[in-house]
């Protein structure tokens, strides 16, 4: 059933593992048509996927008949070692989803890996493409062995993992579920749903919050910004008139997205416009239709994104209308800028679980999908990318200087 629901989750657009993640991730959209049935596939799980989605209603499920396989049969498959990561990336991946789910042997935590990664791992893709999810899909507690063949097997990918965070690292304790990423001095700084923040490797240093957090920012003084999930911001840290106007405007005006660059503070609103308050007064653009999903700035560049799937460049106090960087058919969640080498860098995450570092100056696009829904992500050391998950946290740095960009 799981690959099934992968494989359907891929073809709608949305993030889901389950036939129920599968239901509340299409509830917000428009009605929409699933073809089911295609080769790999299981009929019996086929079936069942199609008789739940029915009755939710939400979606019109055409069953078709795969052409490898008979009533209630699966297609036939050559045996593949589980344990032999050479192997499970170049085999067919419905079939090796299905193998890992009925076999309990942890493989060396190869299967943990396999079924955190899987939706993105069922995709068409290169072997080293395969071999990265999965590298960065790895519990600590993988065997080391494991850990080198998947790196070496993944040296053609357009990224190499620098270091990941999971539910069963110890030394450093992990960072449970984030809601937000940001950079603050040089440090990548994590807010949890409480609304806890800390750095990467060290105990939190700021209490919860009544509410979970949406989003997280660091001005330039650095105070730390919240926004929590109703549109009220909160602060930590010595504050200014500045935050304290913006606190109390979002109180009456609740806000649905947060950034912060130097002594500036920017929010956005369901309505999809941007406002840029700073020392120089209000600055405000209307580049989104719909709801503005997240902000990001640097220096005197802002960066949003909606639930229209655009990603837009604006500098606020110019005359210029608001550039499109990018722009894709499902809401941006998250997004991340910082000044490189190469000029400003923007991270930006989908809704569908696809993320993707943009370098405007040069055009360069480098993608990435981890499988499960990305939660925050953030540019860090000169270019590399941090993003995270449900479960994980994973730090990647570009590999090669000419990516290709992933569908």
């Amino acid at each position: 059933m799981r690959g099934t629901v992968w494989a359907a989750a891929n073809q709608l657009g949305v993030v889901a593992g389950t036939p129920a993640e599968l239901q509340s991730a299409l509830l917000s959209g428009a009605p929409r048509t699933l073809r089911l049935g295609q080769p790999g596939q299981d009929p019996a799980a086929v079936g069942e996927l199609a008789r739940i989605l029915r009755e939710f209603g939400h979606v019109r499920v055409v069953v078709e008949e795969a052409a490898e396989s008979g009533p209630g049969v699966p297609p036939a498959r050559e045996p593949v070692d589980l344990a032999d990561p050479a192997a499970v990336c170049a085999a067919e991946p419905l079939g090796i989803t299905a193998a890992y789910e009925k076999d309990g042997d942890a493989h060396g935590g190869l299967r943990t890996a396999w079924l955190r990664a899987g939706q993105a791992l069922i995709r068409d893709q290169e072997p080293a493409e395969r071999a990265l999810a999965l590298l960065a899909a790895l519990p600590a507690s993988a065997r080391p062995d494991l850990r080198a063949a998947l790196t070496e097997l993944a040296s053609g990918a357009p990224w190499s993992v620098v270091w990941t965070r999971g539910p069963d690292d110890t030394e450093p304790p992990p960072p449970g579920p984030v809601a937000a990423l940001t950079v603050s001095a040089g440090r990548l700084l994590i807010a949890g749903r409480d609304g806890a923040v800390r750095h990467l490797d060290a105990e939190p240093h700021t209490g919860p919050l009544p509410g979970r957090v949406r989003a997280l920012a660091a001005t330039g003084d650095g105070t730390l910004l919240l926004l929590d999930e109703r549109g009220r911001l909160h602060t930590r840290g010595p504050g200014s008139r500045l935050t304290g106007a913006v606190t109390a405007t979002l109180a009456a005006h609740p806000g649905t997205a947060l950034a912060a660059a130097g002594d500036t503070v920017l929010v956005g609103d369901r309505v999809g416009s941007v406002h840029a308050f700073g020392p120089a007064g209000l600055h405000q653009t209307a580049p989104h239709s719909g709801r503005v999903t997240a902000l990001a700035a640097t220096g005197t560049l802002v960066c949003s994104g909606g639930a229209d799937g655009a990603v837009c460049l604006w500098t606020p106090g110019r005359a210029s209308q608001p550039a499109v960087l990018t722009e894709r058919a499902c809401p941006v969640v998250a997004l991340h800028a910082a000044p490189t080498a190469r000029g400003p860098a923007v991270a930006v995450a989908w809704a569908d679980g696809l993320v993707e570092l943009h370098h405007p100056v040069t055009g360069d696009v480098r993608a990435f999908r981890p499988g499960p829904a990305i939660r925050a992500v953030a540019v860090v050391q000169d270019g590399q990318l941090a993003l995270a998950t449900d479960e994980m946290l994973v730090a990647l740095r570009p590999a090669r200087p000419s990516p290709k960009a992933l569908d």
